[in-house]
């Protein structure tokens, strides 16, 4: 591994993953700070990153890539949205420059559902970096989710990205277990509640209806309230899986590429082989990396 040449970052709402990188794109350093745009004042970003940042990633004088919500207009300036359908190419001509030796990653806009609209900052780099790591999957159609908070669904055709959703499912979770009915502080760790809410999903419709079996089972059924977190999880879960790919006009039996966490693609495999779909799981955190490695190598 050769010295470090590149300092790349995810800086997303709740933190900043960074690396530096030798000339390879090989990892030199890794660290995380808790200094996620929703923490920052207007601003406050470029000073942070030049007197927390660079020091700690040993890169005062390296040039930067950044993707996330940094890019946004609650970050350290905003890089306009790149629309679809989108390649590689495209978001490395619309790199935006705040200050010398930094660059930052624009986001993408869709169509989304019903001419509403749809937006993702940070997925797309880890899309495109999957891409380049796998070229042997970039040929075709393909389908590719990408679990977590909002939880993104992309086309990907011949090299580009076609079209997306995104799903709340992750922010879902985390209101009704912290501020409904359904509140709990037990952890979503039953197998068999999960299962139990994966088949009560149904097609994905009538969600509103559906999420009250959650309580009913209990109050209704004897159910352990403890279980509820877990059964909430593959109800919610089991819903985005059946209805995101019919939104988005690809075969609900299409295979799925999974990109992200390793645990959380996991609920989202176990949810896709309950209605025989098959899947193969991708590391996010390597996507990213490789994502923004070529944007700065696709342009000088």
């Amino acid at each position: 591994m050769g010295p470090a040449a590149l300092i790349a970052c995810d800086w997303g709402t709740t933190n900043l993953r960074a690396w530096s990188l030798d000339q390879e794109g090989g990892v030199v350093a890794h660290k995380e700070f808790d200094l996620g745009v929703s923490k920052l004042r207007p601003g406050e970003a470029q000073r942070r990153f030049e007197d927390e940042v660079r020091p700690a990633m040993g890169g005062e004088r390296l040039p930067a890539i950044l993707c996330g919500m940094i890019g946004s207009n609650l970050g350290w300036t905003t890089a306009p949205y790149v629309d679809c359908p989108a390649s590689l190419g495209d978001l490395a001509d619309r790199l935006v420059e705040p200050t010398p030796g930094v660059r930052i990653v624009a986001g993408v806009r869709g169509e989304g559902l019903a001419g509403a609209g749809d937006v993702m900052r940070g997925e797309e780099t880890q899309l495109f970096g999957w891409l380049a790591q796998h070229p042997e999957l970039a040929g075709g159609r393909r389908l590719v989710c990408h679990p977590g908070t909002h939880a993104k669904w992309m086309v990907v055709e011949e090299r580009r990205l076609i079209r997306f959703l995104t799903a709340m499912t992750g922010e879902l979770y985390a209101l009704l277990t912290r501020h409904s009915v359904l509140k709990s502080e037990a952890a979503a760790d039953d197998p068999s509640a999960f299962a139990e809410g994966l088949a009560a999903a149904g097609d994905g419709d009538g969600l509103a209806v559906r999420l009250f079996t959650a309580r009913a089972r209990v109050v209704g059924r004897g159910k352990p309230a403890e279980t509820t977190p877990s059964y909430l999880s593959g109800l919610l879960i089991g819903a985005e899986v059946a209805s995101a790919p019919r939104l988005l006009g690809v075969d609900p039996g299409a295979p799925v590429a999974l990109l992200g966490d390793a645990g959380l693609c996991s609920r989202y495999q176990q949810a896709l082989a309950a209605r025989g779909v098959e899947t193969e799981t991708f590391d996010g955190e390597a996507a990213a990396i490789a994502g923004l490695v070529a944007l700065h190598g696709a342009r000088p």
